[in-house]
Order: structure tokens, then C-alpha cells, then sequence
């Protein structure tokens, strides 16, 4: 229990928003960034293979924004595990 209640919404407002924030930048960052090509355009519209049904495989960019969180994330396990190895902790 809080002394003060209006500290449950200060938490709400302060976890809540830049949690919507994010996911709406994630989501713009994944709709219109990545890598534009002479061909990139033609890979879009033009099918790679069509299966029966008429579905159709398209060639689609890779995302800029997922080679910055894989990257960063291969990056963070490298120093992480350096760090701690240096360090001498115990696991």
C-alpha cells in the first residue's frame, strides 16, 4: 500500500506511455526503412514464385531496423559475456 495514491497513476503514466510510444516507433520503423535499390521497386511487384491458389512470393526488403536490433543485441552478448569473464563472476 502507498501513502499517497495518485503515485499509482504517476507509475501508470510513467510505465504506460513510453511503452506506446515505442511500439509505435517500432512500428514506423518497420512499415518504411530499409535498404532502397535501382531494383527494389521491380522486386516488390514482381513475383518470385506463385504457388496454386494464386499466392504469390515476393522478394521484400530486409527492414533497417532489424539488422540494428540484431546487431545491437550480438554486440551486447559479446561485451556482456567479456565483461562478466573479466571481472571473475561467478554464474
Amino acid at each position: 500500500m502507498h501513502f499517497f495514491e495518485l503515485r499509482n497513476i504517476q507509475h501508470f503514466v510513467i510505465y504506460f506511455f513510453p511503452s506506446i510510444v515505442s511500439v509505435f516507433l517500432i512500428g514506423v520503423a518497420l512499415a518504411h526503412s530499409h535498404f532502397k535499390t535501382r531494383r527494389s521497386e521491380e522486386k516488390k511487384r514482381k513475383p518470385r514464385h506463385t504457388f496454386p491458389g494464386g499466392i504469390e512470393e515476393r522478394n521484400e526488403p530486409f527492414p533497417l531496423i532489424l539488422i540494428f536490433v540484431i546487431a545491437g543485441t550480438v554486440i551486447w552478448a559479446f561485451f556482456y559475456i567479456l565483461i562478466i569473464g573479466l571481472r571473475g563472476v561467478k554464474i
